[in-house]
């Protein structure tokens, strides 16, 4: 089954948190390389170097890992950084670019003793390549038929032991046989803006550009907790800073760049102010059914359930229900619309993302 978000124009919009062409050169060079290089997930992190240092002190290969988490937030990276601290090498694949149990039964023979295989996307993984996994993650060995019909027979083929990487933004869509296969378990959690703020500052020195450390908060503020929004943005914003400013990312020139971007205090874009507008406008602030409310803003429901809501739930400006989807007193309050005296499951409150953030 084609996946129709393949389809959705995520170049064009500056907030996505999916990779775009524009991001890769970029980001290989901004990734850390270490745990100390890797800023935030500590709690992630702590768990990791235990494991890691672990293995080293047994002489094994580390436990199988899942990664889950939204995009953006460094699955990949910190895969890489996985790989480096245990001193192996790392082959790099994902789920749709594997479509016989053939192409990934000649990755897993090609791999070295320790070797680290990381599938991004690993939940897209068809289900019969998917079930070649399971005796190579637990027996190292690969089952394979040889022959047709009555002279077929199965003979076991013993492969280098690994540690296999997945990432996924969709760790419910995993199956239960492959999950309970991973030792380890880890979510990425979205980043405080101190957090992001650091990685501005990171990203800025080694992309040589000048910014000040009141520049980098207003643009970690504004990532929507993502480091590749951060990064995306610093880019972005370094153009304006060459043309109407002095060179130097400062308060002043990032508010004004990411005003003519049209990306709010909050990281909101215009696409997502429309969408709130809808609500509020259209259906009294909701409930409004998913597939009315994609009809009315020309958007597939797809597309605003994975693109488009997840950070506005987050923040507390959308609230989901039996009936539909409602827009909640914050976010009125954030567009500047009178909230209505009376109305449903728009009136509650919803506890917000920067609820009790430092400004």
């Amino acid at each position: 089954m084609p996946n129709e978000l393949e389809e959705f124009d995520f170049e064009n919009r500056i907030v996505s948190t999916e990779e775009i062409p524009a991001d890769r050169d970029a980001e290989l060079s901004l990734r850390p390389r270490t745990l100390d290089e890797y800023t935030g997930q500590e709690k992630a992190k702590e768990n990791l170097r235990v494991y890691i240092e672990s293995a080293k002190l047994r002489g094994d290969s580390l436990d199988h890992v899942l990664l889950y988490g939204p995009p953006g937030l460094g699955k990949t990276t910190l895969s890489a950084i996985i790989a480096n601290e245990m001193g192996v090498n790392i082959r790099t694949t994902s789920g749709p670019a594997i479509e016989k149990q053939g192409d990934l039964a000649a990755i897993l023979t090609n791999l070295a003793p320790g070797d680290v295989l990381f599938i991004d996307e690993i939940h897209r993984l068809p289900r019969q390549v998917e079930e070649i996994l399971y005796p190579a993650m637990e027996d190292f060995a690969l089952d394979i038929i040889i022959g047709k019909g009555p002279s077929a027979r199965s003979i076991r083929l013993p492969i280098p032991k690994f540690t296999l990487i997945g990432a996924t933004t969709r760790a419910g869509q995993l199956s239960t046989p492959l999950r309970d296969r991973f030792g380890v378990i880890l979510k990425l959690e979205l980043y405080t803006r101190d957090e992001l703020a650091s990685i501005v500052m990171r990203s800025a020195s080694i992309l040589d550009i000048e910014i000040s450390e009141s520049g980098a908060r207003e643009l970690a503020s504004r990532s929507r907790g993502t480091p590749r929004i951060a990064n995306r943005l610093l880019k972005r914003i370094r153009d304006f800073a060459l043309v109407r400013g002095q060179g130097v990312i400062d308060e002043a020139i990032a508010r004004e760049g990411l005003r003519l971007l049209e990306i709010d205090e909050l990281g909101l874009d215009n696409t997502d102010r429309r969408m709130l507008e809808a609500i509020i406008k259209f259906y009294g602030g909701g409930p409004v059914g998913l597939e009315t409310l994609a009809a009315t803003i020309g958007e597939e429901s797809i597309t605003i359930e994975d693109v488009y809501e997840p950070y506005l739930l987050q923040i507390g400006f959308l609230s989901r229900t039996p009936r539909g989807r409602c827009a909640t007193a914050q976010a009125y309050e954030h567009l500047g619309i009178p909230f209505p005296s009376a109305g449903g499951a728009a009136n509650s409150r919803q506890p917000s993302l920067f609820d009790g953030a430092e400004d």
